[in-house]
This record gives structure tokens, sequence and C-alpha cells, in this order.
């Protein structure tokens, strides 16, 4: 981080009365002259806000095939038969399935039940053969596994049911005979006798047969529950004690047709997620395509998702649709007897998940195994609308409902999908103007925009409504993303009385399957591991506290320099034209002039594209490429006008006009008719990450010539846009390295301090308790490692270190080494 900071250069010690003695070594700056002096003063008699034991939960979306190859432990992919098209381009009923012999896959009156809409057809003699996920289906040595099958045979058959990989047999074969009657389920144990990541189930039929259904399970599965989940992926969400499980989207939720699966809609294939599809026997739930571009089995479903949530003691959190999509949708459905079957699906969501087992739905989830309530008090209708006019109109009507029947569930609303600008505004208006109890924010930004932004919430109103950070994530798995974060969270849990519950998002990755980064949790079919961030979350899920104890802190010397930085051009799917490009000092001295009579010799090309000087303009002639940025100038200009003129020739988009350009990561430029056309923001990039910075609703026209001019005088900024202004922001928030906030734990009456120092530099820092009688021992973890350090699957990088301070007492001094988060511990006395 490039920020003016005073080195002090005391020499780095301990004193006999304040030792560290560390049970792992923690990273301690390299030069004594690295170190940065703050102070931290303690206020333990004042009361600050408390903290819910729910504050912090997790979120689970399936993306990245999170649930089917992922949390969900079936290990057969495509089981039903059921992958199409409407999937993904590349799919076919046969996806992941090798055919020996004679078999092809049938959707006729022959089916197993109406909404298991396909089955396999298996000639006499022959076999198929299931590939799983990555590179196979995976098994342990000595461990068992549970097949089943529904099968069929008009005149009987034996199927013989095996595992193995390139190497051999991967455990004793099993035979299963299959009566004349009808459709049946059959089912066998398997025992590995190796171990395998690239394995194949093999199933084969002595005569002519009918499956479905075809599963392989883990014996072992978390809690050894039957269609269960993933033992070591479900362990790692548990040892986040979270307070809350959203689920399940998410874009699934908003995306998609809101039609029920049935002949009525043609077995729609492309529906929203709709909760009654996905409980029952899982050979009656439906199948769906899954937004992000693979198949859904619902194998995992509403009441998996409800049972995990207890099983890992957090409070449930369901998303319904509020028949407005998003996620580039954006479309409000308009039909009313469709919205209130919806309202009465959510209904009938709220007596499934708690109605007595006397009561229709009470009932089901009776006998899905489950006759005790699950205690559902929060729900959320819809998610990231890009309509907040229509979506408000909708989730009122929703709202009213299940207040009228049920008026204890907290029903939630949203914000859209950004941070800011004029959705997110109309949005925030709409929910304050109806009196909504909670709000779910959601954003993913650059580390810098955390770091700048950690007072977010110290403003909004205490009498408004509460905040849901649904979703969150500083655009990157390295430790200095979990920096940024960290650094973040210390300002949610000081606004503790606005910002209610907070979930990182998304949750889990498959390797081979991504469709999103970050994520929180990384795994292949065999292995799985801790992102730096999720460290970063279970060090301040597993220390909340439980009422915040105010406290404040020195800061960082804050941003000094003005913008400063080199010009760029650049397109994104657009061809474009640029001309008379000016850039003058604040003074009139001229710094740039081209005007394409000549070549082009004063820009370098960083981006993508084709440029080339045709007519006197300069024109970037790819429509496909994205980012195809040319700068000029100096790195150190600043105070300065920038005048270009732009013709949009063809594409998607329009300009991008870049000023403050350091290299191509850092820079701000002004995006105008970005976002397929619809908006133009000015967004700031930092080591790759962009923020944006302030955005508006608008157009740019296909031919027709623009004049664009920018003034950059110190900090701030004003764009132009024909000659008239359009807007303008001044960057002057610093992203402060030190974040700090103090909790009280009520249970053992400990203080626990929470400093974050996302910088190069040690901080050596005054602590000041106020006078409160602690013991002069505190337990410490500390999370330090370089910003660049990753975890892996070989690798970790980045784990906590426990350790014993000696040297507390109501003021001391401790130095917190650069680049950690570090919670002290310290008992009372």
């Amino acid at each position: 981080m490039s920020r003016t900071r005073t080195r002090s250069r005391w020499r780095l010690g301990l004193t006999a009365a304040a030792c560290l003695v560390a049970a792992a070594v923690v990273p301690v700056p390299a030069h004594a002259e690295d170190v940065t002096d703050y102070a931290v003063t303690v206020d333990p008699s004042a009361r600050g806000p408390k903290i819910d034991d729910t504050m912090y939960g997790v979120f689970f979306e399936d993306i990245n095939r999170a649930a089917d190859g992922g949390l969900y432990a079936e290990l057969v992919q495509n089981r039903s038969f059921e992958y199409s098209t409407a999937d993904n381009g590349s799919y076919t009923p046969l996806t992941a399935w090798t055919v020996g012999g004679t078999a092809q896959v049938v959707n006729d009156d022959g089916r197993l039940n109406d909404r298991n809409r396909n089955y396999l057809s298996l000639g006499a003699g022959s076999s198929v053969t299931n590939a799983g996920y990555n590179t196979g289906v995976r098994v342990d040595e000595g461990k068992r596994y549970d097949f089943s099958v529904w099968a069929r045979a008009t005149a009987g058959t034996a199927l013989t049911i095996s595992l193995g990989d390139a190497d051999g047999t991967l455990a004793t074969a099993r035979k299963v005979a299959v009566t004349k009657r009808g459709w049946a389920r059959y089912t066998a144990t398997l025992t590995a006798t190796r171990t395998s990541s690239e394995g194949r189930l093999v199933v084969a039929s002595s005569a002519a047969a009918a499956l479905d259904m075809v599963s392989l399970f883990p014996r072992d599965t978390y809690k050894h529950q039957a269609n269960g989940l993933r033992k070591d992926l479900a362990e790692k969400v548990a040892a986040l004690h979270p307070g809350f499980v959203r689920f399940p989207g998410g874009c699934l939720v908003n995306t998609g047709s809101m039609q029920d699966y049935s002949e009525a809609s043609d077995w729609q294939r492309k529906r929203s997620y709709q909760w009654k599809d996905t409980v029952g026997p899982v050979e009656r739930r439906a199948t769906n395509a899954n937004v992000w571009g693979y198949n859904q089995s619902y194998g995992l479903g509403y009441y998996e998702y409800f049972r995990f949530a207890e099983d890992v003691g957090a409070m449930p959190l369901p998303v319904v649709p509020a028949l407005v999509t998003g996620c580039g949708q954006n479309r409000a459905v308009d039909d009313d007897a469709l919205l209130k079957r919806h309202i009465q699906d959510t209904l009938d969501l709220i007596e499934f998940a708690n109605g007595p087992v006397t009561s229709t739905w009470g009932g089901k989830r009776a006998r899905m195994g489950h006759p005790e309530p699950f205690h559902l008090t929060h729900l959320e209708v819809g998610n990231e609308e890009n309509l907040p006019v229509e979506f408000l109109a909708r989730f009122t009507r929703f709202r009213a409902a299940i207040e009228a029947k049920y008026p204890d569930i907290t029903v939630i609303s949203n914000s859209g999908p950004d941070d800011s600008g004029s959705i997110f505004d109309t949005a925030w208006q709409l929910n304050r103007d109806t009196d909504v109890a909670m709000v779910d924010e959601h954003y993913y930004n650059s580390p810098r925009w955390f770091l700048q932004n950690n007072g977010r919430y110290d403003s909004y109103d205490r009498e408004g409504p509460k905040v849901f950070l649904g979703e969150y994530a500083s655009q990157g798995n390295a430790f200095g993303n979990g920096l940024a974060e960290a650094a973040y969270m210390t300002g949610l849990e000081r606004n503790a009385d606005v910002v209610k519950l907070a979930s990182y998002a998304p949750l889990f990755a498959n390797e081979d399957y991504v469709q999103w980064r970050p994520d929180l949790v990384w795994f292949n079919n065999h292995a799985s591991w801790n992102s730096a961030n999720y460290e970063v979350q279970k060090l301040f899920m597993t220390n909340v506290g439980d009422r915040v104890v105010p406290s404040t802190a020195t800061g960082t010397p804050a941003v000094s320099g003005p913008v400063s930085g080199a010009v760029g051009l650049s397109t994104w799917a657009t061809t474009a034209a640029y001309d008379d490009v000016r850039v003058t000092g604040a003074d009139g001295t001229a710094l740039l002039g081209d005007d394409f009579s000549g070549d082009a010799s004063q820009w370098t090309h960083t981006g993508g594209g084709s440029w080339s000087v045709q007519d006197g303009q300069y024109v970037q002639s790819d429509v496909a490429a994205e980012n195809t940025m040319v700068s000029a100038g100096d790195a150190r200009w600043h105070d300065y006008d920038l005048h270009v003129k732009a013709t949009k020739k063809a594409g998607k988009e329009g300009f991008l006009v870049a000023f403050g350009v350091k290299d191509t990561g850092n820079y701000y430029w002004w995006n105008l008719g970005g976002w397929n056309n619809t908006t133009s923001a000015v967004e700031q990039a930092v080591d790759g990450g962009k923020s944006t910075l302030v955005s508006k609703a608008g157009t740019i026209e296909t031919g027709r010539a623009y004049d664009i001019d920018i003034k950059v005088r110190g900090r701030q900024v004003t764009l132009y846009l024909d000659g008239q202004e359009w807007g303008g922001f001044t960057d002057d928030k610093p992203a402060e390295p030190f974040r700090q906030v103090v909790t009280r734990d009520g249970k053992t009456g400990d203080l626990i301090v929470k400093v974050v120092n996302a910088q190069s530099a040690a901080a050596r820092t005054a602590i000041d308790l106020g006078g409160a009688k602690v013991a002069s021992r505190a337990r410490v973890t500390t999370l330090a490692a370089a910003p660049d350090a990753v975890n892996t699957e070989t690798s970790t990088a980045v784990a906590p270190v426990s350790s014993t301070y000696e040297g507390v007492a109501d003021r001391f001094t401790y130095t917190f080494p650069a680049n950690s988060v570090t919670f002290l511990r310290i008992g009372q006395r």
C-alpha cells in the first residue's frame, strides 16, 4: 500500500513484565524501523450495542457446484438421466455416463413417476458406467458405500454393481435380483478395498431392464444421515459456529420462469427455485436448470437445508422469489393468480417449518423424519431486484399475508445488487416508506473499498430498518483480501445495533466447476481447504462477544496527495473512435495534444483489442474485445483537464475514458454506457479490483460524437458530457489500515480486543483499558501472512496461531505484526 507514514525508529523489545509465550511463531517486522505507533482507548464503563447470537452466519447458494458434486454427498452424477440442453448446451441425458452394449434414455408413460420424466432403457447383457464428479467417484479404503437404484424388468434380471478404476477393482461386486414386478427400489452395500479419486460405478444387467435414480452415497455422511451431506464440507461450516444459514440463493431464487413443474407449464425446465419442488421422496422431486449453467437434482432440498441449519446450531433463513427477476433478467411478472400462488406457497413453507404434525405441511415434515418444528423466525422475499418499485409492490403483498397469519416472522426485503447508486437509493427509500423491518444489502468490492468504508453504517438511522449484509466479499482469496474484510467487520460489530446479520459469499467452490470467485471454502472430489477469508470469518464468528465496549483508536495519516496519473482510452465489447485528445494543466500548460493526424506513437497499448489511426481518429475495431486500454502521459500528472471527443461505432456499450492511470491495475475511468449500455459510472481500480464511486442511468448513441471533459483538482474530480456537468466525486476517504473493535463475552467476562493491521509495518500500540480490572495474561490468536498468501489444497499459508501474552495491565503496549488480525482475550481480575 503506497501510503505516507511516519516511521518510528525505536528499538523493538520485550520487558520482563511484558513477555510473549507463543505456541507457534508469530511473524514480526524484519526491520525495527518498520513500525507505526497507535493508541487504543477503551471505555469499559460505557455501554455499546448488544450483539445478537445470530450476528454472523453463512450463505449457501448452489453455485460452483456447491450442491450436486459438493455438499450433497451423492457420488453419481446425473443419477436420474435428466440432464438437458436446458441446463447446459453441452449436456445430453447420458452426460457423465458411458454405455457398454445398448441403452437409451426414454421419456414415455413407462417412467418412474410424472415428475421424474426420464429413465434408462438398458439392453440385455449391457452396462452403464458413471464417471462421478471431478476426476471420478472418490472412495476410501475400508469405508462403506450405499448403492440404490429404481428398476423394473418385465422378465426379471440380475444387476451386477461394481466399482473400479484404471488400476482394477475398488470393491467386491454385488449382485441385485430384480423381480418381475413394476418399479421398485433395490439396494446394496459396497466396501472399498482401495482408495481412489478416479473410480467408476458400473451397473450391468443380464436381461433388459429400466433403471432410474442410480445412486451411491458414502455411509459416513455428516451426522450419519440418509440422503446426507459430505462430511468434511459440512464440518467446515459447523466449525464457524454460524448464527444463521441463508439458503438457497441468490440468483437461483429470482431468475427464470415462476411457473411450476407440471404438464400445465409443459414441464418448464428453467424455473426459479421453488421450495415445494425440493421436498418429499427424492425420486419424486423435480429437476431444474441452474442459472449458473448446470443441472439441479434437488436431492439437497428445503428439508435438508432446515436439518443442516439445526445440526450446526444456526437459525434457518430461507429466501423465496418475489416474482421480479434479477441478475440481469430484470422482469416483473404481471400475473395476479401466479402471485397469489407464490404467496400461498410461502405461507405453506412456514407451516412446513413450524406447523404441528396435524397440519398438512407440518405432517409432511414429520413424515420426512422431523416431527419437531424447525423454529423458523426470519424469511426473505426476493433477491437483488433491479426494479425496486415493482419489487416493493409485490413484497408488501407477501409481507401482509405473512404478518396476518404469522405475525412473529420477520420478513426481510433488499436494496438491489450494489452498495450505492440510483437503484440502491430508491429501494432504501421505499423500504423506509413501507416500514420494512430489515433490508438485505449485497456488494462485492475491492479491498481498498472495504478499508475506506469502515464507517459505512455509523450514519445509518438507528430507528430505521435494520441491515442484513447478506452477501459481501473483496474480490479475491489472498490474505490481503481477508485483511480488508476483517477491517470492515470491526465496523459491522461497532454498528451491531444496525447490522443485525452478516454473511460472506459465496460459501463453496468446486475447483473444477467455478463460475464465481472468490469463495470461502474450496474443494474437489477428495479434499477441501479453507481460504484465507475463511480463517478471518472463523476468527470473528467464534469470538463475537455479547456487547460492544466503546473504544477509539488513532489513525494512520490520511490520503494526502492529489489524484495523479496518466490518461487512457478503452472500450468494452464495443468499437469506438477517439479524437482531439487534450490534457491541460491547471495553470494552462499543455501536457498532451493528439488529433491523430499522424501516428499514435504517444500511446501505449496495455489491453486487448485492435487499435489503429483511421481518417484522423484513433479507432478500436475489435467489437468483442474487453478492456482494450491505451494510455498516454506521465503517472506523476495531477491537477489537469482532460478533453476527448468520442464516437461509438458498434457494439454493446459505450466509452471508457481513464484518468489517474498508474498502471494496468490502478486507475480511474469514466464508464459511459456500461452494463449493456444502461448505466454510466466512475470506477476506481486498485490492484485490479474495481469499485464504483458514482453512477447514473444513461445510454450512448451509435454514430454520435460526444465531447467528454474531466477536471481533476486535488482529490476532487468533476465530469462534463457535451459541455454539461454530469457529476463528480471527492476521493478523500482514507484506506485506513489500522482498525479495532472491543467486545465483552457475557459468559466469561472477557474483554475481546480485536485489531486489524493491514499494512507492511508493525503497529506498536498503547492500549488503555480505562481502569478495567483485568488479569495479567491474555489468550492471543493471530492471523499473519504476506498479503498475497493464498491457501491451497497442499499449502496452508494462512492459519491461526495461538499464544499467551503476560504483560496485560490497565495500560500496556502490544505490537501487532504487519499484515495481521489479532484477537486478545483478556480475563477479569
